[in-house]
């Protein structure tokens, strides 16, 4: 059933399992499957017991089917480290859930010692990880977790073992520790069958039933195993490195995870380490894991071993250590801590472990089928976030979504197309795995899995010296050099596994301006491209966005329930508008354009009755597709989502000059009375609109930004984007832009940024966009915007400035009057300005967030450790009665309305359209 190795200590661990596991067999249900059940969890690991705990708390009856024994698939095995302090305060919260349910468990059931509470401690050998740590530093002040900065000698004092001429600083937090696998499977599987759950080991999983209903969706309808068949209509897939497969059974042909070796080897004992804390060594990739008197090392090495897939038959397994491979970690673990290469090693651990490519887990449920969950693909930290997780999932699976913004976990943060590729998954998964130490940098980006999507404008950008990202996917102008041409090069796997390093490497170059926690090398260009669409006129190309046609019967209806604001106005109306979930939360904030028909061209397409052109942010296109469909799904309507993402490109015109540019190439009338703010029509575009060689092209031209400034997005068929692009790019005057200057401009204007300064745990009333929501409907979440408008909130959307030049990212702890009230969640320079600002939600220790409360208090930011003077705006400072966008520029001696259209256009009419 599993395999021993030659190794005293591991028969040892693999004996102790068995001997709990035994212990608790009473909790297994040896009989035939129930016939029904409200949820079925597939998968006995952490992740599975955490799920069934949480699902029974809540009353929910739910079985747990196991194909070989509890803990038997990658569990075991775990090392079981828990920290506190991410990058990110998501995951904060996470573990922060993780260590409540791992100490409570003590109080319902007897006997437990799962939870070791020895502390953490993070090494810095290096300036710039010792940056990184004030951060985590800062972000844990800001968030009620302690820690305090060491420097080496005191923290050799509570790690008598550590060599402190090795590092520089030390970040030590006592509410750190360890978890035993089996003894925490153990406790939660007792609970859950108290609370009625059942429990089937040696069940595997034949087949996942699902049916497609009227509208054409699957559902699940239930789950075939050996054992009988259970009806039930939701399903959470908990295989963990075998989630791929129980992902195949729904009919869903692959997820984003790949299993790797990993290891570790536990060493002789060492009695100066008891109640030592548990140490990561971010800079070489190790970890020491301390459990009385014994020291287990590991680590993430840059040439890992990646398997294909992992046998059904696997239970409790270990593949022989790569010394090979491995060695790097006792060099750097003796480094450290010198008597380790004095002593013998005990045992070694090797086993499966699954990866994703963004290395965050799969959690909620699949947008392909309705009723099937994931939660699986750990990256080997399943003990420390599984219990935070299992809170969310249950959640979830009730109410439909969870407490917490779970998006970067979320699996519909994967686009179908990248996830079709496996080579994609294993690439990005490669260098997920050997980046998981390395340093978070705020504009960092991933060398693998690069141009999976791009638009039709991809290549004329690149040679104009765009310098790219990724997101979602999908490559778009981060910057630009010009007279560069900086190409993303193929992944080569870092010179790994017999992959020549590229010769090219100037992408790695230019990214490298970036490795820094001030000011980027690159500050300064970004500035430049900024300014000049606040001064003059930029070129922003925005194709990547998500773009949807929502049509048929039941459109209207469908609008109605998913999106806030009043979409009963006029044909040829932008809307700007939130979709909320039932807890009141944003999910996504869009432009809807009110379509009546057109002529069958893309950005024309011919329906019946009133349509809608909603457009979104590109890298959670897909979360907001599947929002709407499962709308859609739930209410039962008549309403077909039309994804044009890749058939249309958008250009984005802003600025003070961008009429005059634009009126070049259109005989169609810009000025306000003309063409007002929040309006689209279709327009034609020509080089010489009033020439013999007259040839036109047709999009649709929205007069919307995102800069705060003049200006136009086209929407262009993607067959003659490239056409309209050269006419412009060549224009005196106008500057092409990336997104670093856009996003820039954006909180320099005062809009959000979606997952970042709104979220789906953010209610519009917090978020002051309570005038996106309309007063009248039933629109989603209407009830919970309601409340929050008679009721008051307790936390509150502000901005911030600093006199100081001081670089902001995010993350950063704001206080007032000395005492923490929230975090920026969004920091950028603002250039017009020529100060930093932050984005944060200020609270109030629970109680109601009023003017009163902002505006009487003395504010500071802390940054590095260090804190700062801040204003706090209850609006951005720039522009704040919006008059820019209207065109009008007094300071600037000019105005929209002083360009005259072309000779003998109606410009009232709008134009000769």
């Amino acid at each position: 059933m599993f395999k021993f190795i030659r190794d005293g200590g591991v028969r040892c661990k693999t004996s102790k399992y068995w001997k709990n596991i035994k212990c608790n067999r009473s909790v297994t249900t040896k009989s035939e499957v129930v016939a029904s059940a409200d949820v079925v969890v597939i998968g006995g690991g952490i992740a599975g017991c955490n799920t069934l705990y949480q699902l029974t708390k809540r009353g929910v009856n739910a079985v747990l089917l196991e194909r070989s024994k509890l803990t038997s698939g990658t569990t075991w095995h775990t090392a079981g480290l828990v920290w506190s302090l991410r990058p990110c305060d998501l995951e904060v919260r996470l573990l922060r859930d993780s260590r409540n349910v791992y100490n409570n468990l003590a109080n319902e059931v007897e006997d437990y010692a799962g939870w070791i509470n020895n502390g953490g401690m993070f090494i810095s050998r290096s300036k710039v990880r010792t940056q990184e740590y004030m951060r985590l530093h800062t972000l844990g002040n800001a968030m009620g977790i302690s820690s305090q900065i060491l420097d080496p000698n005191d923290a050799q004092k509570i790690v008598p073992i550590l060599d402190p001429s090795v590092f520089q600083m030390a970040l030590y937090v006592s509410e750190d520790g360890t978890i035993d696998p089996a003894m925490a499977c153990s406790a939660l599987i007792k609970v859950a069958t108290q609370n009625g759950a059942k429990v089937y080991e040696d069940c595997p999983v034949i087949d996942i039933h699902y049916t497609h209903n009227l509208l054409g969706n699957k559902e699940v309808t239930g789950v075939h195993t050996d054992k009988g068949f259970i009806k039930t209509k939701c399903v959470v897939n908990c295989g963990g490195a075998w989630g791929p497969r129980v992902a195949r059974f729904a009919g869903i042909p692959s997820l984003p995870l790949v299993p790797f070796k990993h290891s570790y080897v536990v060493c002789d004992a060492i009695p100066e380490i008891r109640g030592c804390p548990n140490i990561r060594d971010h800079d070489v990739n190790l970890y020491l894991k301390m459990q009385g008197e014994t020291v287990s090392i590991g680590g993430y090495e840059g040439n890992p071993h990646m398997l294909d897939q992992v046998p059904n038959n696997l239970q409790f397994h270990l593949y022989e250590l790569d010394w090979d491979v491995f060695g790097v970690h006792m060099t750097s673990a003796t480094t450290l801590c010198p008597k380790l290469g004095k002593i013998g090693i005990k045992s070694t651990v090797c086993g499966p472990e699954s990866f994703t490519p963004d290395h965050k887990p799969l959690l909620g449920e699949d947008p392909n089928v309705f009723g099937l969950y994931h939660n699986c693909g750990y990256n080997s930290a399943g003990m420390m976030f599984s219990a935070g997780c299992g809170i969310q999932m249950a959640e979830w699976v009730i109410s439909g979504r969870p407490q917490y913004n779970m998006f970067t976990f979320d699996i519909r943060r994967f686009t179908p197309g990248q996830i079709s590729r496996a080579h994609w998954c294993r690439e990005s998964s490669h260098e997920a795995y050997v980046r998981n130490y390395s340093i978070v940098f705020p504009h960092d980006e991933r060398l693998a899995g690069r141009d999976s999507s791009h638009d039709a404008l991809h290549q004329e950008l690149v040679d104009d010296g765009a310098v790219m990202q990724t997101r979602a996917g999908w490559e778009r102008p981060g910057f630009f050099m010009p007279g560069e041409k900086i190409r993303v090069q193929q992944y080569d796997w870092g010179g790994t596994h017999d992959y020549p390093r590229n010769v090219d490497q100037r992408y790695e170059e230019v990214l490298k301006g970036d490795y820094s926690f001030g000011f980027s090398e690159h500050h300064n260009l970004i500035g430049k491209e900024a300014l000049s669409c606040r001064n003059a006129a930029a070129l922003f190309n925005m194709s990547y966005y998500g773009k949807f046609y929502l049509t048929g019967p039941d459109a209207e209806r469908t609008a109605n329930l998913a999106f806030t604001a009043d979409l009963s106005k006029d044909y040829e109306r932008v809307v700007y508008s939130l979709l909320l979930n039932e807890k009141g939360g944003v999910e996504a904030d869009v432009t809807v354009s009110i379509l009546d028909g057109g002529s069958g061209q893309l950005h024309e397409p011919i329906f019946k009755g009133r349509g809608y052109y909603v457009v979104t942010s590109g890298f959670n296109a897909n979360h907001t597709l599947a929002h709407l469909r499962r709308i859609i799904q739930i209410h039962k309507l008549r309403a077909t989502i039309t994804d044009v993402s890749k058939q249309l490109c958008i250009l984005s015109l802003q600025g003070p000059d961008s009429q005059r540019i634009l009126q070049r190439y259109t005989d169609s009338g810009l000025s306000n009375d003309a063409f007002p703010v929040h309006t689209h029509r279709s327009i034609q575009f020509s080089k010489s609109p009033c020439s013999a060689e007259y040839k036109a092209y047709t999009c649709r031209a929205l007069r919307v930004g995102w800069s705060g400034e003049l200006g136009w997005e086209l929407h262009i068929p993607s067959s003659h984007a490239i056409q309209i692009y050269k006419a412009l790019r060549n224009v005196k005057g106008l500057q092409n832009a990336g997104w670093r200057a856009l996003t820039s401009l954006s909180a320099e204007k005062g809009y959000h940024l979606w997952n970042a300064d709104l979220r789906t745990d953010d209610n519009p009333i917090e978020a002051n966009l309570g005038f996106t929501c309309r007063k009248d409907g039933e629109y989603i979440g209407n009830e919970q915007v309601t409340k929050a408008k008679n009721n008051g909130v307790t936390k509150k959307y502000t901005y911030f400035t600093l006199d100081d030049k001081v670089a902001l990212f995010g993350q950063e702890a704001v206080f007032r009057n000395g005492v923490p009230v929230g975090y920026l969640r969004r920091g950028e320079y603002a250039y017009y300005l020529d100060k930093s600002i932050g984005i944060a939600y200020v609270t109030n220790k629970g109680s109601e967030v009023t003017e009163n409360y902002l505006t009487d208090g003395n504010y500071e930011i802390e940054v590095l450790g260090k804190r700062y003077k801040a204003k706090l705006h209850l609006r951005s400072p720039f522009d704040p009665t919006g008059q820019r966008i209207l065109g009008k520029y007094g300071e600037q001696g000019m105005d929209e309305n002083i360009y005259e259209p072309h000779a003998g256009q109606n410009e009232r009419a709008g134009g000769s359209e």
